[in-house]
């Protein structure tokens, strides 16, 4: 019998895909069910935490699956212009479940009508990520800001948790290069949302990542530039 061998990163790369979608799947399960059926305190709050876990996943899921992309040089920009203010929607309606269980306030600050042209999957993507994570870090309020300065789009997500590590703060990519990957608070996240910034390119300039803490509700605040 001939000996057939194949390309792991190919099954690989399937099998993410087939993961993801089961994800998907068990996350409007879990939405349905919270739905139809009355709980009581302790079983929403079971539920909400199942759908977080999942969603967290799922994130890094989709993560891997654009770094393996991005590594096999396969990992196109789907580039058209957007509202702003429906893509913030769609992040709180992903997360609604666990905000609504943890009685966090989550409010949006975005100009009106205001449009701009990035990768709606990938650019949502890495803003769930980060939303994910100021959820799971932040006391009870978060603030999602959105503003053109100096011709780029700037969009901010603010916390009132204990802020970033310093390290973090100065060297946000530098998590990929050492063990602080696995414990970081954003772990992978901070590389697949640098690589997605970048990617995004007009003229002379590329999108970026910025980490500081303070701003309008003293904690972390998560800083995404596109151009």
């Amino acid at each position: 019998m001939k000996d057939t061998k194949i390309d792991f990163s190919i099954v690989l790369g399937a099998s993410m895909h087939d993961m993801k979608n089961s994800l998907c799947m068990l996350l409007q399960s879990i939405d349905l069910i919270n739905e139809k059926i009355d709980h009581d305190k302790q079983t929403r709050a079971e539920l909400a935490q199942i759908h977080y876990e999942i969603a967290r996943v799922n994130s890094n899921l989709l993560q891997l699956l654009a770094l393996y992309k991005n590594n096999n040089k396969n990992l196109p920009l789907n580039v058209e212009e957007y509202y702003i203010d429906e893509m913030i929607d769609e992040l709180w309606a992903k997360n609604e479940m666990y905000i609504d269980n943890k009685q966090i306030t989550c409010t949006c600050e975005v100009e009106d009508d205001l449009t701009w042209f990035f990768d709606l999957d990938l650019v949502s993507n890495l803003l769930n990520d980060i939303l994910v994570n100021a959820l799971r870090y932040t006391h009870s309020k978060i603030i999602i800001t959105a503003k053109i300065v100096d011709s780029i789009l700037e969009i901010n997500i603010y916390d009132d948790g204990n802020g970033y590590p310093q390290s973090m703060i100065n060297s946000p990519t530098d998590q990929m290069n050492s063990t602080k990957l696995v414990n970081s608070r954003t772990g992978l996240g901070l590389y697949f949302a640098t690589l997605i910034a970048n990617a995004h390119t007009t003229n002379d300039l590329q999108g970026s990542i910025e980490l500081n803490n303070g701003g309008l509700l003293g904690g972390s605040i998560f800083t995404l530039k596109i151009p």
